[in-house]
């Protein structure tokens, strides 16, 4: 329920009535990335796809999905119900890119990692609260990729970079065998938002990311109230990337 509570906290705190925080959220929105409305399928995407995804988010995916210096794999670190995943994946479609989509995701959420625990005020079991969310998760994402399914591995962030490094062979959700490894091009990391562990995604990621490549790092707006903006202060005081937008959640580009 922490994560439940932290992201709703976060909603209110990015639309809520602070004028500061939203002057800064539409100056950086419109100075860097403008914002571009979804064509149809994409809105009936959103319609029908559980999930939590702000509109600005989909906007830097829009962008850095266009502007890839590569046709390197991406990769996403925490998935959910999937409606990040469409969304890159409908990208992918519409700019004719060919690069491959690796997701890792255990579906084990922050504040829910005993699973023989009750969700607060429920009678239901954390691990039937995984065990639904992964189902949505498959449901959605073979329904609404059409034939272009990502690679989805279920495994911790660090377990998965950990077979990543050594191009490992793994099994996906979908019962394909896929080869791991390699430069990547593109990461969205929005696995768990601690700051040891936003650290440890970004660490692995920046290892094998091309230069060029961009990383979307969720709910890392300066007033998320998660330990991901700790990483991005740490990551722009080395000067290794630049800031494409924060609107407010980051996206960056390795120099």
């Amino acid at each position: 329920m922490r994560f439940i509570q932290k992201k709703l906290q976060y909603l209110f705190n990015c639309f809520g009535y602070d004028i500061i925080r939203s002057r800064e959220i539409n100056f950086f929105n419109k100075k860097k990335i403008p914002h571009n409305s979804l064509p149809t399928f994409g809105k009936w995407l959103r319609f029908a796809n559980a999930g939590m995804l702000r509109t600005e988010n989909i906007d830097s995916i829009e962008y850095a999905i266009k502007n890839l210096p590569s046709e390197n794999p991406m990769i996403e670190i925490g998935s959910f119900c999937g409606l990040s995943t469409n969304i890159i994946t409908f990208y992918l479609s519409s700019f004719n890119k060919k690069n491959k989509l690796f997701t890792a995701d255990k579906w084990i959420f922050e504040g829910a990692e005993n699973q023989n625990e009750f969700l607060e005020g429920s009678s239901i079991r954390n691990e039937e609260y995984r065990n639904f969310v992964k189902e949505t998760y498959i449901r959605n994402v073979s329904f609404f990729c059409n034939g272009r399914l990502p690679y989805t591995i279920e495994l911790f962030s660090d377990d998965f970079f950990n077979l990543w490094k050594q191009n490992s062979t793994a099994s996906d959700v979908f019962g394909r065998e896929v080869q791991l490894g390699g430069k990547i091009s593109f990461a969205y990391i929005d696995g768990n938002h601690t700051y040891e562990y936003a650290k440890r995604d970004f660490e692995n990621v920046d290892a094998n990311l091309e230069k060029g490549g961009f990383i979307l790092f969720d709910d890392s707006g300066k007033y998320s109230g998660f330990g991901v903006y700790k990483v991005i202060k740490e990551i722009i005081g080395k000067g290794e990337y630049t800031v494409v937008t924060k609107n407010p959640n980051y996206l960056m580009q390795k120099k």
